[in-house]
């Protein structure tokens, strides 16, 4: 195989591909270079397709090395683990665009595996690992309707920047990833700072045109290249069958799926096709397994064909919704707060059938989250985690560690707050909200928004603006379509889009959006944002009168703080050698014996001599602000102090002027006159004045208290 080397000047940055030389025997395979961002991406189809599977086995994995970006694994192995945070979100981000491309009849498992080889933090390696992608999966001759690609726009200064560096994102009104076709947009991941919909809109509309940009390179790319069309085997479904069984389940399934409550709809739903499938098991007993189960499975697809026909008829030509709704009308909502006495703050959110319990923690910010991956943000104050028991559905299930949806749901509804989060400096705490969905029909992320706001506003957290959130639904059925606000399960499952936005009143701070058509356009977009804001606002008002504003004080179970400051250069002796000074005023000031007590204060000490006090009991923390002030309390040369002898020597005696200031005052400078015994002067006990000298030539301090009396003495004459 020959290698080719295709290059393109993208918005001032250089995107090489190289084909031909790399992983050769996957099914297609390039190596993508965006400046000094290096991904190898390698795409392979299994060869046999499981027609009796009901869903298409597609696996996207973003593969970070550490190597990538100078850095040594963390942690004892020493080797790359389980995916990060971050690793499963752009894996997510990659696999979204690409899923509804494919053939629906297609069945072979494909795995797109992309390698971070190396990484510049101003050129996106998500990004490219998006357009390696798209073009490994073009180049292996799936039946798959790309190219796609994707750029994050940002907005600074009145001006949008296609992929910009992180210097500019920094500064950056708008942090939106954007995916799609030629054709149209089908992707979307944003966080914003309070942007009006005009501003998100137009900036889908910039991103786009990017993409248009890159699509039409991979054309060129794959037609130099030149592609064999893979052949693969698919579910053939006789005419006459498909009559037979839209006969039998037609009247039923819509009938069943105009009923309002989801669980007796749903059950209605599943006893319809039991009874067609147990039909056609006995009708066909007779005959060979392997026949009869392909059998079923066309009979199980023809019945999902007639439920989405006749769900799509119902909502588009009727503009009926199951739960009776109007097309922009949110489902009843209920809110409380303070529903756990010991937690630092909690609050319920249900909307409908969907109902989220989030619980805010506060803790010291030596207790943020350390990122061992590959962006130049190396911790995490602020947190969202979000659970989704099965119970939350009636059903039973996998527990375990979070999966990808919980990892995705729960960086939407971080990146929704986050814009509203104080500074640092403004609320020195680590924060931790946790959301745990108690019952689900859809939208649930945006549940977790609405109740992780609320439970942040409960635990005295003074965020800028309440937040909420709200998912839209888009029905197709030829070329009409409606947008749906405050989609339901099936609504998300059946239909074409879910499109989620959270914001303030002032403007959205988030946006998600995925789609198993095509594409969506401008005006699909545009409506669909106008109609969120509307429901969004209905949402605020009922989530102020919970709640009008953060709290003035946190709860009385949640570490009070004090703030101030000392000099840099004394933070060492704070500190003590072995921590051993730190760990005596934490004792001390706690009355504990382990600094690891669950009652020990904690101390966080900066760089810049900032030091943070957390406790719950007031009196503690000013204990403790006492005792560090003392120790790094700065001693003045020729100043005269107030000192207590506590150890004596031939030499002289140790004096201390306060906890963890000791000094020496030597023999020659105890009195005017020749001492011979040190004992004849001072006694271990002894208060004593003595003046500051400055440090000697190991850098400890000395005192005099002969200069003392010799300038009382001259006071006297």
């Amino acid at each position: 195989m020959v290698k080719k080397v295709f290059e393109y000047d993208f918005y001032g940055k250089k995107i090489i591909v190289e084909h031909g030389e790399l992983a050769k025997q996957a099914s297609g395979s390039v190596l993508v270079r965006y400046n000094d961002t290096v991904i190898l991406t390698a795409t392979v189809i299994n060869k046999k397709a499981n027609l009796l599977s009901d869903f298409f086995p597609l696996t996207v994995n973003y593969q970070e090395k550490l190597y990538s970006v100078g850095k040594i694994p963390g942690g004892f192995i020493k080797r790359e683990g389980r995916p990060t945070e971050a690793a499963t979100l752009a894996a997510r981000m990659i696999d979204r665009p690409m899923r509804p491309l494919f053939k629906e009849d297609f069945k072979n498992e494909v795995q797109v595996i992309n390698t971070v080889l190396s990484v510049d933090q101003n050129c996106s390696p998500e990004l490219t690992a998006l357009l390696g992608s798209s073009l490994a999966t073009m180049i292996s001759g799936a039946p798959f309707e790309g190219p796609i690609a994707g750029v994050k726009v940002g907005y600074v200064d009145g001006e949008y920047i296609i992929n910009p560096d992180a210097a500019e994102l920094e500064k950056s009104s708008l942090d939106l990833t954007v995916a799609g076709t030629i054709d149209a947009i089908n992707m979307v991941e944003a966080g914003a700072k309070e942007v009006s919909e005009s501003i998100m809109l137009e900036g889908l509309m910039k991103g786009h045109e990017a993409i248009k940009e890159l699509c039409r390179w991979q054309k060129e790319i794959i037609e130099e290249i030149g592609v064999t069309p893979f052949e693969y085997e698919c579910l053939t479904i006789e005419d006459s069958l498909i009559e037979e069984v839209t006969a039998l389940v037609e009247t039923n399934l819509d009938h069943a799926l105009r009923i309002k409550e989801k669980l007796e709809r749903y059950e209605a739903i599943d006893k319809i096709k039991e009874e067609v499938i147990e039909q056609y098991k006995e009708n066909n007993k007779d005959k060979e397994e392997d026949e009869v189960n392909l059998l079923l499975v066309k009979v199980a697809k023809i019945m999902e064909d007639v439920e989405y026909r006749l769900f799509r008829n119902i909502v588009v030509k009727e503009k009926t919704r199951a739960d009776g709704r109007r097309m922009d009308e949110i489902r009843p909502l209920s809110t409380a707060i303070d529903l756990l006495p010991r937690t630092h703050g909690s609050a319920l959110f249900t909307r409908g059938e969907t109902q989220c319990l989030s619980v805010t923690t506060l803790g010291a910010l030596g207790e943020h989250q350390i990122l061992d991956g590959l962006s130049l943000e190396d911790e995490k104050r602020f947190m969202l985690h979000y659970n989704f028991p099965q119970f939350s559905v009636g059903e039973t299930g996998r527990y375990g560690a979070p999966g990808r949806r919980e990892i995705g749901h729960g960086a939407l509804g971080e990146r929704a707050l986050l814009q509203v989060i104080p500074s640092e400096d403004e609320f020195p705490y680590t924060i931790r909200v946790v959301s745990e969905i108690l019952e689900s029909n859809g939208s649930s992320s945006q549940a977790s928004i609405c109740a992780g706001c609320m439970s942040l506003m409960a635990a005295g957290v003074p965020i800028k603006a309440p937040v909420a959130g709200i998912a839209m639904g888009l029905i197709t059925s030829d070329d009409d379509y409606t947008i749906l606000t405050d989609i339901a399960g099936m609504e998300d499952h059946l239909g074409d889009m879910d499109f989620k936005v959270a914001g303030t009143s002032d403007g959205i701070c988030a946006l998600q959006m995925d789609i198993k058509i095509k594409g969506v356009t401008r005006e699909i977009l545009r409506e669909a944002l106008e109609q969120a804001k509307k429901a969004r606002l209905e949402i605020l008002d009922v989530i102020k009168k919970q709640i009008s504003k953060p709290r003035s004080e946190v709860s009385k179970y949640a570490p009070k703080t004090k703030v101030f400051y000392i000099s840099p250069n004394k933070i060492r002796d704070v500190i003590g050698k072995g921590g051993e000074m730190i760990t005596k005023i934490i004792c001390e000031a706690s009355n504990v014996k382990d600094v690891n007590n669950i009652n020990a204060v904690k101390v966080d000490l900066e760089d810049d001599g900032r030091v943070i006090v957390y406790h719950t009991d007031s009196e503690v923390i000013e204990k403790t602000v006492r005792m560090i002030e003392d120790v790094a309390r700065e001693i003045e040369v020729g100043k005269t102090y107030e000192a207590k002898v506590v150890a004596i020597h031939d030499f002289g005696c140790f004096v201390e002027l306060w906890p963890g200031c000791e000094g020496l005052v030597h023999v020659s400078q105890l009195d005017t006159k020749r001492v011979e015994k040190i004992e004849d002067v001072v006694k271990v006990g002894d208060t004593i004045l003595v003046k500051a000298m400055g440090l000697d030539k190991k850098g400890k301090q000395n005192f005099s208290r002969k200069e003392v009396l010799l300038e009382k003495k001259k006071k006297s004459e």
